[in-house]
This record gives C-alpha cells, structure tokens and sequence, in this order.
C-alpha cells in the first residue's frame, strides 16, 4: 500500500515537545491553561453560532428560528476580520505548550482553521453557489422541510416568516452570482438546465397555480395540520403561508431563474477549474484542504490508476465465483442490464428497496460490538430523497441528527430511478451512510464529552469519507457480503472512489473534457451513463472533493496495518476504531498522531 505522504508541522506540534528546554508544568497549571483555552473556544463557537440562524436550526436551536444567515459580501468581510481577531487573541491569550492532550490538538485546529481561513479568503469566490448537486435554491425547500421543526404555533409563524425572507436571501444570492461572473467565474453549461429546472419544481403547485399541493404547501399544511390548535388558527397561518409562498416565495424564484437564464446564454463549456482567475494554484490549494496532505494533483493521479487495476483484479476472482464467461467489461455489461440485479422502477419496488436497506442496517447494529467501544446514542432512519430534489440529488447521502435528539441521523438513497440503484450496491451504500459509516463518525463526534463544538460539528473531508469508504470494508471482515454479486458491490464502491482520484485530477489539471470524463468512467466501472455523468458534473462543480474518500480510506488503512505489525497479539480492532472515532473529524496528520499514540502507550 502506498504510504500517504502527510503535512508534517501539525502532527509535529500535538504529538511532540517543544525541546529539551522547554518549561514542565504542573497538573494544576495544565488543567487552568486547559479550561482557558476551551472557555475561548466556547465562547467564538457561541458567538459564531450566534451569527448564523440556519446553522442553528441544524442543531435543533430555535434562537434565530424566523432568519436566514446572511450571504451578503459584506457579512463575508466581517467574518474575515473576526477570525483574524479571534486568532490573535488565541496566539496573545493561550499557552500551547501548557495544556492537556485533547486541548493541544484543539489549539492547533482552531489555529490552523482560522489561518487557512485567512489565507484562502482571496479564493473566497472560487466556487458555484448554484449547481446541480446543492445551493440555495433547493436548500430553502430541504431545509424547511427537514431541518424546520413545527412543535406550536410559534414554530408555524417562524417558517412564514422565513418564507417572506426568500426575496431577499435570493437578493444575496443573486449579488453573489453577479459577483462571479464579473470575476469570469461561472460555471459551465450543462449544470443550469438542472438548477433551473430544480428552481421551477419548487414553485409547481398550489398555492403558485391550480392542482396539487406544492412542496412547500404540502409540508407546512401538514406540520401545522398535526398541531393541537383551534382550526381558526390553523386556517390563518395556512393563509399566511400561502400569501408568502406567493408574494415572496414565488418572485424570489422567478427573479433567480430569469438571472440564471440569462447566465446560460453567457456560459462557455469550459469545465475545469482551470478556466478560472489562477484557476491551478486554487485547485492545489482545495487539493490540501481536501485530502490534509501534500500530495500532488499528478500523485493523486498515479494513486488512482494503481488502484484502479487493483480493483479490477480482485473483480475478476468475483467473477470466478460466480462462473461468469467473459472478460471484465462483459461483466460489467451483464450487471447493468440483467433484471435480476434491480427492483421494479414503481412506488412498490422503490419502498422495497427502503425496507432492504433498513434490513441491512438492523443487521449491522446486531454486530456493531465486535468492532466498536464507542457506538451512537442517536438513532438512524432510512429515507427516500424527496421528489423535488431527487433528480439533481446525489445517489445516497447521509444527514447528521440534532444533537438534541429531536431527529434522527438520516440515511438518503435517491430512488429517481431504481436502474441506477442496483441491489448489488446495497450492502456498501447503506454501510457508508449508515453503519458503521457517517452514523458512527458524525453522532460519535456530537456526543463526545470534553471536546470543544467547533470540532463535535466540524469536519475534514478526507476523514468523514475516509471513514465512510472504510467502513465499507470492515463488514465484510467480519462475514458480511456472504453474497459474492454485493461483494462485488462493495468492489464497485471502492473501484468509483479510485476512478475519482483519476477523473478529477483529469479535468481540472490534464483538462479533459467533460466527455472524456465520462468516457473513462464508462470503460472502468459497471455504473450506468446516467451515474457516469453526475459524477463528472460533481468533479467539474466541486474540485478536488471526490479525491477525499480513497485517499483517507488508504490512510486508515495504512495506520492499521502499521498498527497491526507493531502489537502483534495486543492489537484489538475494537480499541483501534476508538482512537479513530473518539477524537471527532481531525485531519489525517492528527489521525496519524492519535494512532502513534495509542500504538506507543499499548507498547510500553
């Protein structure tokens, strides 16, 4: 396995000391330089939290619960000069080398945050606000619908209220849009048919035109439906609703989709992000920032064709198993088209592959002791992605749950389509989304005592997919996937990931076009075109994300392996998930540092 080649200064500060000369401190000097440090990261966690209504809501607080957070360029500025603020006061206030363990990796966190945050400030537009895969004119409908809870009727009036504030959210938004394009920063043109189309669903329906309920109708009918109110009171929030849906709602929407119908006619079919004001020095910036190491556009490259063959060998001896004739790409084509591998493209068949899903979880937490210390408090459901979303929502994904356990941890599958869900990807899909994937690493790190918020709900990538892609290989270590066709499934996984690393990198530093992307898909993996071609668009709308997953997955497994050779009979795999969950998202520097650890401790 290659070894993943890390940013060493960080891993350097926690896990080592400063010299032979440095001061010793005491216990009770350590515990007080501790407590200081963590008040400080309680209070500009507040305070940050404080400034942002929606954030809030995601954590089951009603504070701000009729707001939106504000998009405006000059909220952006402000922001900058407080965490320039709160870094200096962090490096005037706060002793590095005077506190415990936990709190040193969280002094060198919030340092690195806060100056990675100043420093790619200048990179601050270099992103598409609006595209397929998420932005603010589907979050507003998701959000209420999810995130918006309705227990009286004070809740009911927080969502009108935040209904009237469409107009000028997407005011914000437009201004940022406008923004961009002024610095030649727009995206390409396939992405807006999708995110105008998506736009207009929202305002399909009652009260916008005759028929059915909109969306947005539906829920709030509903949600205050359920209350125990006089229907008086019903029927005039529902008009409230209703007038807001209509008069601001309604022309928010419409302004956005005219903007961006005009944007359409300006956009080239240029997709990588070289195309843009030093297009190659952010993309190696979002490299690092994704992935927490130094490696490479062209490494990342490399890595993934290597992985690639790998993957494609051991799908051969699936393939042995099954006693299938034929080469690989045979193979491939027998699994998209065969009608076994798929339900029925009807509410029947999409409802049955919910309640499989949900089976496949309920196993999986029967076994979750013979890998895990630690496991959730909080509870997993298994949902459908809604119809408004689902056409421009990824395949699967998952939703952290309130802290407050008022909901639930989420687990999607987006059955627009049932061909593009087969059932031999069942197994790894709900393994990473669900358990012992996202649910285990995203409610560990909510639940966790004596680590300060900023981390609880924080997260690098290259750690949560990390996590996720090797949680899709932990099962089968212990007997799952007894059905060769899902162990191919799980192969199929892991081979998307190790394309990605090729594909990515392929658009945005060797340029390849948008076909070509596709193309490489299609002649390496079994997905459908459909799948091929979203995954493309994710690379081309957010460089360098994709590249997360295989890389932390190599570098978990990489720690484990290492971990294994040196304790020998003393390894527990039990204790080895614990450092690697218990210490919430860390980059993989920390990762390393956590297990180094661990490993010399069990050592001694």
């Amino acid at each position: 396995m290659k070894t993943i080649k890390l940013i060493p200064v960080l891993a350097f500060i926690i896990f080592s000391c400063a010299g032979p000369e440095s001061k010793t401190y005491t216990a009770a000097e350590i515990e007080s330089e501790s407590e200081k440090a963590n008040a400080f990261f309680e209070t500009s966690f507040n305070e940050s939290l404080d400034r942002s209504p929606m954030f809030q809501s995601y954590l089951g607080i009603k504070k701000d619960y009729d707001k939106w957070s504000d998009l405006s360029e000059e909220n952006n500025a402000r922001e900058l000069e407080i965490t320039k603020q709160l870094l200096q006061t962090l490096l005037d206030s706060i002793n590095p080398d005077a506190l415990d363990f936990q709190t040193r990796i969280s002094y060198q966190l919030f340092k690195e945050n806060a100056e990675n945050q100043i420093s790619d400030y200048k990179y601050r537009h270099h992103n598409y606000p609006i595209n397929q895969m998420f932005g603010m004119h589907t979050q507003v409908a998701s959000f209420l619908i999810n995130i918006h809870r309705v227990t009286d009727s004070s809740d009911a009036a927080a969502y009108v209220s935040r209904l009237n504030g469409v107009a000028s959210l997407f005011d914000q938004l437009i201004d940022n849009l406008k923004i961009r394009e002024e610095k030649g920063i727009m995206p390409p043109k396939f992405v807006f048919p999708r995110v105008i189309e998506a736009s207009n669903n929202i305002i399909k329906g009652a009260p916008f035109e005759a028929g059915e309920p909109s969306t947005l109708q539906a829920d709030f009918y509903g949600k205050v439906d359920a209350l125990e109110l006089p229907e008086n009171v019903k029927a005039d929030l529902k008009n409230a609703a209703d007038d807001a849906l209509k008069n601001s709602v309604l022309p928010a929407y419409n302004k956005l989709i005219s903007f961006l119908e005009g944007q359409q006619e300006r956009a080239t079919e240029e997709d990588g992000i070289w195309k843009l004001p030093e297009g190659n020095d952010y993309f190696n910036v979002a490299l690092a920032r994704t992935t927490t190491t130094d490696l490479t556009a062209e490494e990342i490259h490399e890595i993934g064709l290597k992985e690639v063959a790998r993957i494609h060998d051991e799908m051969r001896e699936i393939m042995k198993k099954v006693a299938f004739e034929g080469d690989l790409k045979d193979f491939f084509k027998y699994l998209k088209e065969d009608e076994q591998f798929f339900y029925p493209n009807t509410d029947e068949g999409k409802q049955a592959y919910i309640d499989s899903a949900t089976v496949i979880i309920e196993n999986m937490k029967a076994r979750l002791d013979e890998l895990f210390i630690t496991k959730p408090k909080a509870d997993m459901i298994v949902k459908r992605v809604e119809a408004f979303r689902e056409n421009s929502a990824g395949s699967a994904f998952y939703q952290s749950p309130a802290p407050d356990g008022s909901r639930p941890g989420t687990y999607y599958a987006n059955l627009a389509n049932t061909a593009d869900m087969p059932k031999y990807d069942m197994e790894a899909l709900a393994y990473h989304e669900g358990l012992p994937g996202h649910h285990m690493d995203r409610s560990i790190a909510q639940e966790l005592e004596g680590i300060p918020k900023f981390r609880k709900f924080g997260g690098y990538t290259a750690y949560v997919e990390g996590w996720g892609l090797y949680s899709e290989l932990v099962p089968k270590e212990i007997g799952m996937y007894s059905n060769p066709y899902s162990d191919y499934g799980r192969l199929a996984a892991e081979l998307w990931r190790a394309c990605r690393l090729v594909v990515d990198t392929g658009i945005h530093l060797k340029k390849w076009t948008r076909e070509e992307g596709i193309a490489y898909y299609q002649d390496n993996t079994a997905a459908s075109y459909r799948d091929c071609e979203r995954m493309v668009e994710r690379h081309i709308v957010m460089p360098s994300q994709a590249t997360a997953y295989k890389i932390g997955m190599l570098k978990i497994l990489e720690l484990r392996e290492d971990a294994k050779e040196k304790l020998g009979d003393s390894f527990d795999i039990r204790e080895f998930h614990d450092v690697v969950l218990t210490s919430g998202a860390v980059p993989l520097n920390v990762l390393e540092g956590l297990v180094d650890d661990w490993v010399e401790r069990k050592s001694i």
